[in-house]
């Protein structure tokens, strides 16, 4: 997704894209919006919207409606351009270890293997 009218651009990896089209039609409009924020806000987004995770070079969107939560890993490339890589509904406490694996493997991905 690249919206002209934001300053940062916002670009979704297809694990991305798949999750959002899975959503229910509420949750996928508040992913939707914490997007638009992300480009928007870009590195000023910050909490409740967006959190840094750990010591990886790794944040998260932060969305919720209505009891329902999930959660979208991205990081900054390089200028202005933030990639999202994939996203989770969250059942727990806890951010899932599998999915910031998952997520930190399509990162490496997209800079070919070398991060």
């Amino acid at each position: 997704m690249v919206c002209f009218d934001m300053p940062y651009e916002v670009v979704l990896l297809d694990p991305a894209r798949n999750f959002l089209r899975g959503l229910g039609e509420k949750l996928q409009a508040k992913a939707s919006r914490a997007i638009e924020l992300l480009g928007y806000f870009g590195p000023l987004l910050r909490m409740p919207h967006s959190r840094k995770l750990g010591d990886h070079d790794l944040w998260e969107l932060r969305v919720q409606q209505a009891g329902m939560i999930c959660r979208l890993f991205y990081f900054h490339d390089q200028g202005r351009i933030y990639v999202v890589t994939s996203g989770y509904v969250k059942k727990t406490e806890k951010a899932n270890s599998d999915e910031i694996r998952k997520a930190l493997r399509l990162k490496a991905d997209y800079f070919g293997g070398t991060e």
